[in-house]
């Protein structure tokens, strides 16, 4: 399943003293763009938190390429890395209207129920598995 691309649009707030984006923005984004890209497969938060399944955040990196400034156009495109059925891994790459690379990250993420215990994917929630190892298939 392809998915489409998140644009953010870099907001004043944002911004620096020195006129470009803070570097503790492109987390933010990453998790707009997360939150974006379960809602086109089809498995938005709010149906995954009615499951009762919770997705901490395990690790977060982030390479910066290029500085963005306010009012600039970021698309944001999101990959399923890995998958292992309790850990997700995701990749993120984000360009600028010019198409060049402004910031690459990774993200991964523990599957758990509302009592902080692991799920087991597989067994307990076999079409939100399906879809994801799909994700890591077409890679």
């Amino acid at each position: 399943m392809e998915t489409s691309k998140y644009i953010h649009i870099v907001q004043y707030y944002e911004t620096d003293k020195m006129g470009i984006t803070h570097h503790s923005n492109y987390i933010r984004w990453m998790e707009e763009a997360r939150v974006d890209f379960l809602n086109q497969i089809g498995w938005p938060f709010d149906k995954l938190e009615t499951l009762g399944i919770v997705s901490p955040v395990l690790n977060v990196s982030c390479d910066y390429k290029l500085s963005t400034v306010f009012s600039e156009k970021i698309a944001i495109v999101v990959a399923v890395k890995e998958f292992k059925g309790v850990k997700l891994f995701l990749s993120y790459t984000m360009e600028n209207e010019e198409g060049k690379v402004v910031c690459t990250g990774t993200t991964s993420h523990a599957f758990l129920n509302t009592q902080g215990r692991p799920i087991r994917m597989k067994q307990e929630y076999p079409e939100f598995y399906q879809c994801l190892m799909k994700m890591v298939e077409d890679q």
